[in-house]
């Protein structure tokens, strides 16, 4: 009997086929992912030349961290609000964009371009715009407001750092949300017209359970992109004033590479990798509950 059956070569060559990719989550994915666990049970001091295993001391660090703590209360007010602005937002621009008027091919233009921009360049050139002599408080002086020192301020930096963040990214949504809507079939439309039923009672009961599929994938990878905003707070205000800016992906790298406490910020890093994970996961079980045929 031939070892080298049709079935096993067919098998072969799927395995051949899928086997760069396997390769490239094992080397770019599980592996760092096992040594970030390990490093987290060790104090690792970079300078010093020293690797010594603590076991949990940096898990009951963790729980005792009151910096970290106000790290979790910034990152929680920051997605919050890039999340609910982001996505409101977008779903707007789209709805607007799909009623199909005159000059719309130029406003996706103009709404999505930020995407493609350099992210250190677009954060500098705001923050050189949101500077108190800049040019958001010189519009705002020709109404006759005197603008606040956008970037000093506890809440004007929070603010700050989040609209950056979605006028940046608020295309991306939009591009998805309108693809959605161009989905959905005229003709429920036309019978909901026919039944009297008004413009919010159709974008409520048609709209949004069928492009609520589309409204899953752009809540997931918003929610997981907010947990992981870096280069805006670095550039913007470093966690400032005070920690009031400091999200967790920026207290792991200040506890790693400015304290050179390489273990912690490895456990940091952990738990960082578990919210993502608790949370994805929980809007996922949360999908047979409102997203469209997965009851």
């Amino acid at each position: 009997m031939t070892f080298w059956t049709y079935r096993r070569r067919d098998n072969l060559v799927g395995y051949l086929f899928v086997a760069p990719a396997l390769l490239g989550s094992l080397a770019f994915v599980l592996i760092p992912l096992g040594m970030v666990g390990w490093y987290s049970l060790n104090e690792w001091n970079v300078l010093g030349g020293t690797f010594e295993f603590i076991g949990g001391e940096n898990y009951k660090q963790l729980l005792a961290d009151e910096k970290l703590r106000d790290s979790l209360v910034a990152t929680a007010w920051f997605a919050a609000g890039l999340v609910v602005l982001n996505l409101s937002l977008a779903l707007l621009l789209a709805v607007l964009l799909n009623l199909k008027l005159r000059g719309t091919t130029l406003f996706r233009t103009l709404f999505f371009s930020p995407v493609l921009v350099s992210l250190v360049a677009w954060t500098l050139v705001w923050q050189l715009m949101l500077q108190p002599e800049g040019s958001v408080n010189g519009l705002l002086g020709v109404f006759g407001v005197d603008g606040p020192n956008w970037l000093r301020g506890e809440t004007t930096a929070m603010v700050s750092v989040i609209v950056v963040q979605v006028i940046k990214n608020v295309g991306l949504n939009m591009v998805l949300f309108l693809a959605a809507l161009q989905g959905v079939p005229a003709p429920l439309y036309e019978a909901a017209k026919i039944d009297g039923a008004g413009a919010w009672r159709r974008f409520r009961s048609i709209t949004i359970p069928l492009i609520s599929p589309t409204i899953l994938l752009t809540s997931i990878i918003t929610i997981v992109g907010s947990l992981q905003v870096f280069a805006q707070i670095a550039v913007l205000t470093q966690g400032g004033p005070g920690t009031s800016t400091t999200v967790l992906i920026y207290y792991l790298y200040q506890q790693a590479f400015q304290f050179h406490h390489f273990g912690y910020g490895a456990t940091i890093s952990v738990l960082l990798f578990v919210i993502v994970a608790a949370l994805t996961l929980l809007q996922w079980q949360m999908r047979r509950k409102w997203v469209l045929h997965e009851s």
